[in-house]
């Protein structure tokens, strides 16, 4: 028997970057909120001195437990799901700070092109130029209208980046609070290189921070020590952005947020037309709650958003054969396949040091800042070299030819430890009609929920894309002068096995029609007013960007949405 708490206004469901900013933001606005996190409370302190690569990057030690909870995957209908029993293609986070504690800190705003791709394409290229199946739309906000959000985020991060305006991106209306990360060797081989074929290099913006700050909240950090255990780790400096060390102590300060953690939410209770509050599990001693509120806010990552909708019936589900529902709608993930490695003989690098957004990039071929005229594909990548810090367990390149064993491998690899480069494309990826998010039919977690069913494969406007960045890198690469240069430009079905990214998006998708979209501009559900779903999982396809800034800018306007909500409920658009 589930025992019945006190009503609250706002109950926010996962505490990563999208709980943690709003629940700061009601709190500030003086909302009682209670933040449900089903992972364990987390603070600086647990980072002191463990740059332990095996516990943290390889054994996935801040990730979700996959014995109890996972997806199940296919390429297509005709096949059947099998669950991700160990981690792969990507990670899910789990704890509080969620993903956002491991992040890498690379932080990119999509281009003004994204928020408006349909109307973009067919202005430009007319409607011929997307194909049969291909699902994309207009976001519902522009990026001038989010311009404001992201500059927020920016301020309250203390992203790092250059004070020229980059005039490959949306322009800005404040330069970036701290000064760009320094620039490396590599990071100056790279853009030197760029620059004379004719492209417009930058350094990252980065939430790793490139000197002492203090944020408009009061919240003082210390700068990066570029010690290369961003990814996967948790940052003992604090100087890595995550919500443990910005937002969330805000929050609590207010004295209008309450933190329960190990508090896995099961269902959002519902009566069909508005949600009543959540259920929930203590996943210490298995006591079940409810949670009655005003306002009920997803903040979980992507599948989980998706699952707990579907399990509690809200929305209508999204159906592939009739293109018709909403809820698993427009899945889509990032496509990285196009690389281009140098190997020299005659120069060492120190790449042992970096930092998680310590690296160059062109967007001359991301979103449409190129003519797609007589290309096969719409969209395009971000190219990049980055200095992340190549730790010794994941990290031992070898030329093409080189034994995988015995004295010729092992003469080598120690020979290129610290003389191998690689320019890689993070591609878009648009969504299609037969990708998708559903309820498995027989898999299910702990607590008999039906797991998410993923279905997805890569197209052949991936694969065209591919073959294009891959020209562009290995271009850049040949200029850099390597003694051989290695370029992968093919990219085959998608395989769940191998990691590629952790950059998810789409199920839950935002936009202004509510036949094709669940959520509208604020990430308030169409089908139940006072539930707003934030996150990735309302991007109707994915940029050749990480997806951080875009989450955070939304985070922001919803809570301004929520606010405007609790003092006079109905639709906000």
């Amino acid at each position: 028997m589930a025992t019945t708490l006190p009503k609250v206004s706002a109950v926010v469901v996962g505490m990563g970057w999208t709980g943690g900013v709003i629940a700061c933001e009601l709190a500030k606005a003086g909302v009682k909120v209670v933040g449900l996190e089903r992972g364990k409370g987390r603070k600086t302190e647990d980072y002191y001195m463990v740059h332990d690569e095996l516990r943290y990057a390889q054994q996935y030690g801040l990730a979700q437990d996959l014995s109890k909870e996972t997806v199940t995957f296919r390429n297509n209908e005709k096949g059947t799901a099998i669950p991700m029993r160990s981690y792969g293609s990507f990670i899910l986070g789990e704890g509080l700070g969620g993903a956002g504690v491991h992040w890498n800190g690379q932080y990119f705003r999509f281009l003004p092109y994204d928020f408006e791709i349909k109307t973009k394409t067919i202005e430009r290229y007319g409607a011929k130029k997307i194909p049969d199946g291909m699902t994309i739309q207009d976001w519902g906000v522009t990026y001038d209208e989010l311009e404001p959000y992201f500059d927020k985020f920016e301020k309250m991060a203390g992203i790092s980046g250059e004070p020229e305006q980059n005039p490959m991106v949306g322009k800005r209306s404040n330069p970036f609070p701290t000064p760009a990360m320094k620039k490396t060797p590599i990071m100056q081989m790279f853009e030197d290189a760029s620059k004379k074929l004719g492209f417009h290099p930058y350094t990252y913006p980065s939430a790793n921070l490139s000197t002492q700050y203090t944020n408009p909240d009061g919240i003082e950090r210390a700068a990066c020590q570029y010690c290369a255990f961003c990814e996967r780790f948790g940052c003992e400096y604090g100087a890595k952005a995550d919500p443990v060390v910005t937002v969330i102590p805000v929050a609590q300060k207010t004295g209008n947020f309450e933190l329960r953690t190990e508090s896995n939410v099961t269902r959002v209770l519902n009566d069909g037309k508005k949600a009543t509050g959540v259920a929930y599990i203590n996943t210490i001693t298995g006591e079940e709650f409810e949670q009655p509120a005003d306002v009920v806010i997803l903040t979980s990552f992507v599948f989980n958003n998706v699952r707990l909708l579907l399990n509690s019936k809200l929305g209508k589900p999204y159906d592939p054969k009739t293109g018709t529902g909403v809820i698993g709608r427009n899945y889509a993930y990032q496509v990285n396949g196009a690389n281009s490695i140098g190997f020299y003989d005659d120069q060492e690098f120190n790449l042992y040091a970096g930092a998680g957004a310590l690296g160059s990039e062109i967007d001359d071929f991301n979103g449409d800042n190129f003519d797609h005229s007589n290309l096969n594909f719409i969209h395009g990548a971000g190219i990049r070299i980055a200095q992340a810090g190549l730790r010794p367990i994941a990290n031992n390149s070898t030329p093409k030819g080189t034994p995988a064993w015995g004295k010729e491998y092992k003469a080598a690899s120690l020979k290129y430890t610290n003389r191998v480069l690689s320019i890689a494309g993070q591609g878009s990826n648009m969504p299609w009609r037969h990708h998708y998010l559903d309820l498995d039919p027989t898999y299910k977690d702990v607590y008999g929920n039906p797991l998410v069913r993923v279905t997805y494969d890569f197209e052949d406007q991936d694969r065209e894309m591919v073959k294009f960045i891959a020209s562009k890198a290995e271009a850049i690469m040949k200029e850099m002068k390597p003694t051989t240069v290695q370029t992968n430009a093919e990219l085959k079905n998608y395989n769940i096995v191998p990691y590629q990214s952790t950059h998810n998006t789409g199920g839950v998708v935002m936009g202004a029609d509510p036949n094709t979209s669940a959520v509208n501009s604020y990430l308030q559900m169409w089908d139940a007013e006072n539930i707003f779903v934030v996150g990735a999982s309302a991007f109707p396809h994915n940029s050749g960007y990480n997806p951080t800034a875009v989450v955070g800018a939304l985070a922001y306007r919803a809570s301004e949405g929520i606010v405007k909500y609790l003092k006079t409920p109905g639709s906000l658009v």
